[in-house]
């Protein structure tokens, strides 16, 4: 059996206390798997390093939700701002952020030792939380269809929103309900075996269903007509089973000049 010496000891114990303070700013243990689907990035040694990201939730809080600007699924972060506290941040504004260049791979990542956060003064567009508010009115809609959950599917890919601004909407529902998040379409999570279909006694048809998980979507819809105002026009749904859904059918939502969406209105509702 290799005897250790009393140097490599030595050597071995430093390393490891070197490795642990790399993100001691930001908080340490084991990183979670990430369910959004993508990898955080790993960062690049520097001392002036920024990002630009949208606020999802939080703001007016010192705890908010980010996405990277054109970022891929894995580009969500949690960051601690006690500055944030004071409503200088809404949900939908534009930050870059100062910081190492770190990043703690967990999900939501963490920026190591952020030094400054600047709120831009173009590009607020709070979608982001008007489709987040979508969700949870559709949640609370014959609240059956939700009931014995352990997967929360979403589907947002037929949005305006980036990739990481619909992983990190997906999360924040996700975790407003204590559900783990998965995304994909109908077909991408009936491939991945979360929707699986029965033989119809009969016919060739079969009767889809996700026996533990609920599918949320949003698909935007063509503007008709020619008008000054920036109009949003969309479908939602929560989907169970075939005879298990629950429908918000031509909604329609404004944008105000500032960028905010104030709200919307539904067409219709329907049930199966």
């Amino acid at each position: 059996m290799k005897k250790w010496s009393v140097f490599s000891l030595f050597l071995a114990v430093y390393l490891c206390l070197c490795l642990l303070a790399a993100c001691g700013a930001a908080g340490g243990g084991a990183a979670p798997e990430n369910p959004a689907g993508g990898a955080a990035d790993k960062g690049v040694q520097s001392a002036d390093v920024t990002m630009v990201c949208r606020v999802i939730s939080g703001g007016g809080t010192d705890t908010l939700l980010l996405a990277k600007q054109s970022g891929s699924s894995g580009d969500v972060y949690r960051l601690k701002w006690e500055n944030g506290a004071d409503g200088a941040l809404r949900d939908g504004a534009l930050v870059e952020i100062a910081f190492s260049g770190d990043i703690l791979e967990s999900f939501p990542a963490q920026l190591c030792q952020v030094s400054s956060l600047t709120v831009l003064e173009d590009g607020f567009d709070d979608r982001c939380a008007l489709y987040f508010r979508v969700l949870n009115d559709l949640w609370t809609v014959d609240e059956g269809l939700n009931s014995d959950l352990t997967a929360l599917g979403v589907d947002l890919s037929a949005t305006g929103l980036s990739e990481s601004e619909r992983a990190a909407v997906a999360w924040a529902f996700s975790e407003a309900h204590g559900i783990v998040p998965v995304q994909g379409t109908f077909a991408e999570l009936t491939e991945q075996g979360y929707i699986t279909g029965e033989p119809l006694e009969g016919s060739d048809a079969r009767f889809w269903q996700w026996t533990d998980g609920c599918l949320f979507s949003i698909t935007e819809k063509p503007s008709e007509g020619t008008t000054s105002l920036n109009i949003v026009r969309f479908d939602a749904q929560k989907w169970r089973s075939g005879t298990g859904a629950y429908y918000f059918a031509d909604c329609t939502a404004v944008q105000s000049a500032d960028g905010a969406w104030d709200g919307y209105q539904v067409g219709s509702e329907a049930i199966s």
